[in-house]
């Protein structure tokens, strides 16, 4: 079987990767020199903790499985298995994370709630104020500024794929085929758009209403900590923004302290994770409204600082990058991904909505099984 795959990011590269693993041969094309959207602007992380029940947890733990199985493969993933923890300050949040803990499907997620001194055993770097955490051992990362060189290398090796840069897909070409701005005509036995958050062009003209819709968020790395960062971190507002914390005592939380201002202005949450150079990759923002700002703004990335510092108890690196993206969500966002046939031997898999780096593995194989490949 021949695969066509458009788009070079990670939803993209996973597919890609299951094909090869099966035994075909793959073409994935992508418009831009090196895919430069979400799969790149992300923290990484392999992020179990947070999701809703059902088929978002099976997802994400099977997508948890396979790459780990992949980062044994290809070591250049930097695929960590480093857990998380989410500090918690008063009696509110610790109820929160106490619900979270007593939840049926707890021990599959890895939880369990912690004391401040427990939580600064597992990272000692934690030296600020806070009364407990909660641990979810199931989180891991990987690298994403480089996983798709990393992927695309170790498939180049088996002879049976060829990526193809600097070409955008313009029209289908009949049954299995798209041509792209070249003029060139890519023929296989399937075609999978997985296109990211580019939902105009031929996705638009394929699925006019396509339920999926643009999210934007803002991001910032600084300089190497100094030390290891030996688990990714969040706070309590990210209680308020996954649904795997909905729960009476979110709502007592929701009620009775209201978030900063300017985090609940930019729809915020913090989420930490340590990149191998010893950076920290901090964030995050939330925007829906189109059109969307160009410009970064300054105060969500102060925000975020005061409640890293006050978590580390020590002022942060110096920022070195500061930068914004945008991916793409189901509007529907109970749906961990939008899968759909558009034409004879056309599938476009898009809007898994800010799960991509954690879900593409077990989302890939997903489309996989399901076209028989």
């Amino acid at each position: 079987m021949r695969v066509i795959v458009v788009g070079g990011g990670v939803v993209g590269t996973m597919h890609a990767w299951q094909a090869v693993e099966r035994g075909h041969e793959v073409v994935q094309i992508e418009r831009e020199a090196e895919a430069r959207g979400a799969s790149l602007r992300n923290f990484g992380q392999i992020w179990v903790s947070g999701r809703a029940g059902g088929e978002e947890l099976d997802t994400a733990l099977r997508a948890r499985e396979l790459w780990e199985r992949i980062g044994a493969e290809v070591p250049g993933l930097g695929f960590r298995a480093i857990g998380s923890l989410t500090p918690v300050r008063n009696p509110r949040e610790y109820a929160v994370a106490e619900a979270a803990a007593a939840r049926p499907d707890a021990a599959a997620r890895g939880y369990e709630l912690v004391t401040a001194a427990e939580a600064r055993e597992i990272n000692p770097a934690l030296r600020g104020a806070f009364e407990a955490a909660l641990w979810c051992e199931r989180d891991a990362a990987v690298e994403p500024r480089t996983a798709q060189l990393h992927l695309r290398e170790a498939l180049r090796a088996t002879g049976r794929y060829t990526f193809l840069p600097g070409r955008e897909v313009r029209e289908l070409a009949g049954p299995g085929a798209v041509r792209d701005d070249h003029g060139d005509v890519h023929r296989g036995d399937a075609v999978v758009l997985a296109t990211g958050a580019w939902l105009s062009g031929l996705v638009r003209e394929l699925v006019p209403d396509l339920p999926v819709r643009r999210v934007r968020l803002q991001m910032m790395q600084t300089a190497p900590l100094g030390e290891p960062l030996t688990t990714s971190v969040a706070d309590a507002d990210s209680f308020r923004y996954y649904p795997a914390y909905k729960s009476a005592a979110l709502d007592e939380l929701n009620s009775g302290q209201a978030q900063a201002p300017i985090a609940a202005e930019h729809k915020m949450q913090l989420l930490m994770v340590q990149r191998q150079d010893g950076g920290l990759t901090i964030g995050d923002t939330h925007e829906y409204e189109h059109p969307f700002a160009f410009d970064t703004l300054e105060d969500p990335y102060e925000h975020l600082t005061e409640v890293v510092e006050s978590f580390l108890g020590r002022p942060l690196p110096k920022i070195r990058r500061r930068w914004a993206g945008v991916y793409a969500q189901c509007t529907d966002t109970t749906r961990v991904v939008h899968r759909q046939q558009v034409a004879d031997g056309v599938w476009l898999v898009t809007g898994p909505g800010g799960r991509g780096m954690t879900c593409s593995p077990a989302i890939a194989e997903t489309t996989a099984n399901e076209l028989g490949w």
